[in-house]
């Protein structure tokens, strides 16, 4: 608001509406050549003060936009990917083998439960993922055993941490308190269990609680 004001040498809010706003956002676009998050967050600043503070309805504003530029994604061939893999081990090799393989973003892999793998119809659910949406993706073949090895291992895990008062996992919303015990069961937790325990990694959860699977 501050530089609007001063690009209107000063002029009180009241006193100025649509027009001067367009003129403000167009010399950001034209002038300062903004990025158009940036011209974004100043209509927004400039909406919300005339709508909440002044009381002041507005019409719709028309404005230059900048234009967002196009860049052509980076991508890996098949022999570099093999590359990047044989870089790895244990864990960490698996679970870069379901980034690529089953197209899991790095959040989405790290908060993978054991209920969310479906061995029978090779697939995996993901729950809450971009725009807290839910999906299903495909699950490789490949790597189906190598998972069958690491949840038998986080079976002996979650049980050693859970007779040490320990392997409890976050929950959602509110369900920790509609189902206290919930947070116990081998189902819901995570496929990289043990590997992050909040009192070693200074996860923000209550102590006992474990992360989301290795820390990323």
């Amino acid at each position: 608001m501050r530089r609007y004001i001063l690009f209107h040498n000063k002029r009180h809010p009241k006193e100025m509406g649509e027009h001067e706003i367009e003129e403000f956002l167009t010399h950001l676009a034209a002038v300062k050549k903004v990025a158009p998050s940036t011209q974004n967050q100043a209509l927004s600043a400039i909406i919300y003060w005339y709508e909440k503070v002044l009381g002041i309805e507005l019409d719709e504003i028309k404005a230059m936009r900048p234009k967002r530029k196009r860049h052509i994604p980076t991508v890996l061939s098949f022999d570099e990917v093999v590359m990047v893999l044989d870089q790895l081990s244990g864990v960490d090799r698996l679970a870069a083998r379901l980034l690529y393989g089953s197209g899991l973003r790095v959040s989405e892999c790290l908060r993978l439960r054991v209920q969310d793998i479906d061995f029978e119809l090779h697939q995996i659910v993901v729950k809450n993922g971009k725009g807290y949406k839910d999906r299903v993706t495909v699950l490789p073949v490949s790597l189906e055993q190598p998972l069958k090895e690491q949840l038998r291992h986080v079976k002996i895990l979650h049980k050693r941490d859970l007779d040490r008062g320990q392997g409890r996992v976050y929950l959602p919303y509110a369900l920790n308190r509609k189902y206290p015990n919930a947070n116990r069961g081998r189902a819901i937790s995570f496929t990289g269990q043990g590997f992050c325990i909040s009192k070693i990694y200074g996860c923000r959860s209550p102590p006992g609680i474990c992360c989301h699977g290795p820390y990323p």
